[in-house]
């Protein structure tokens, strides 16, 4: 059973940093592309970024380019965000998501997942 647990949320000031962990278990997360996607208060899914299965190859949501960063630790099982200069705008549930497919280009821009967190809150405050 793939289980996929976020934790790192929380509240910070505009400008602050908040670091998302992704704790993933019941597949083999090394050969899977891996993505953050982000619900805000009364919006839709937002595609935020995706990384390869190997780490080297990123891509981000314009609105968070130069300020976040996605990351991997395949040893370790777990996917990251790091959360820089943090907006107002940035504030939404935070889940990590996969699919079956383990075409990368599946996964960028994509809010179609089939295996999801339970999410994490980041608030920021102005």
């Amino acid at each position: 059973e793939v289980q996929l647990v976020e934790s790192g949320g929380g509240l910070v000031q505009t400008g602050g940093s908040l670091r998302l962990s992704c704790a993933a278990s019941g597949f083999t997360f090394s050969t899977y592309p891996m993505s953050w996607v982000r619900q805000a208060p009364g919006k839709g899914l937002e595609w935020v970024s995706t990384v390869s299965n190997g780490g080297v190859v990123t891509n981000y949501v314009d609105s968070v380019k130069g300020r976040f960063t996605i990351s991997r630790d395949n040893a370790k099982n777990t996917l990251y965000l790091q959360m820089n200069s943090l907006k107002p705008e940035d504030t939404a549930v935070y889940y990590c998501a996969k699919k079956e497919s383990l075409l990368y280009s599946d996964y960028v821009r994509r809010t179609d997942y089939r295996d999801w967190g339970q999410g994490t809150q980041v608030t920021v405050s102005s």
